[in-house]
């Protein structure tokens, strides 16, 4: 019965956790980490710790694209630091209200920045703006394949885990 319930408990987590990397104010690929852990610390003989450690890269990595992103795309189109600091700043305001707001509170806070401390013209505030949330597009893609790794490096070691008789 504790088996059933923490393969329910774990896949729960994991599902979330993808709905996460997409859906603002969830953790993510942070859920999927931590189902894998406590499925761990439950059911010992199910994961190795390297298979939670390959896990834990691929959590880093997507953290790394989770703020990567949008910083590069701004910075590829043109943008400044104020342009980048402004595109994560209307993130974190967007990030309370849904998806379009993030995106759109990435692009804004772009612009407002470039244009306001920057001195950029609208034609290069703009630009930064559409860097900007290129690069949350790309940052989001990152997230997803990683969380998909997490997902796939998980099953396969529990599912292929030697367990005393």
């Amino acid at each position: 019965m504790l088996e059933i319930a923490t393969w329910i408990l774990t896949l729960t987590l994991m599902l979330i956790g993808v709905a996460g990397v997409v859906i603002p104010l969830l953790p993510g690929t942070t859920l999927i980490l931590v189902a894998a852990i406590l499925h761990k610390l439950i059911l010992p003989g199910d994961l190795s710790w390297l298979a939670i450690g390959l896990i834990a890269l691929f959590w880093v990595f997507s953290i790394v694209a989770d703020f990567g992103g949008v910083i590069l795309g701004t910075h590829w189109f043109g943008g400044s630091k104020w342009g980048m600091a402004g595109a994560s700043g209307g993130a974190l305001v967007g990030v309370f209200f849904s998806l379009p707001a993030l995106v759109l509170g990435t692009i804004f806070g772009a612009i407002l920045a470039e244009k306001l401390l920057a001195q950029k013209t609208d034609r290069e505030a703009l630009k930064a703006g559409v860097g900007a949330a290129t690069g949350f597009v790309i940052s989001t893609v990152a997230r997803l394949a990683c969380a998909a790794v997490m997902i796939a490096l998980f099953l396969i070691a529990a599912l292929t885990a030697t367990r005393p008789a």
